[in-house]
């Protein structure tokens, strides 16, 4: 069974920075493209930041270039969201995704909330 924990988010000051973390369970995860995606309140899911099986390439919304980095450890089954520079913007719950076969597959989400 494919399970998607992700932890790290929380409150954070404009200009801050989060770190989180999408630990990968029940399914081969070196094989497999990695993405983030976030929901803010009344707005539809977007995709955030996505990597390839290998680490080799990544791509962002135009909205966090240059602020957040997306990172993989196919040692330990996990991928990471370095957000820096965190603007009130970039509150929403942040979901980690895979897409396995046919199947969009999902974690519980991380609230992420950037306010002073």
């Amino acid at each position: 069974e494919v399970q998607l924990v992700e932890s790290g988010g929380g409150l954070v000051q404009p200009g801050g920075s989060l770190r989180l973390s999408c630990a990968a369970s029940g399914f081969t995860f070196r094989l497999y493209r990695m993405s983030w995606y976030r929901q803010a309140p009344g707005k539809e899911r977007e995709l955030v930041a996505g990597i390839d099986s290998v680490g080799g390439a990544t791509n962002y919304a135009d909205s966090v270039k240059g602020r957040f980095t997306i990172s993989r450890d196919n040692a330990k089954n996990t991928v990471y969201l370095q957000m820096n520079s965190l603007k009130p913007e970039d509150t929403a719950v942040y979901f980690c995704h895979v897409l396995k076969g046919s199947r969009d597959y999902w974690g519980q989400g991380t609230q992420v909330t950037v306010s002073s």
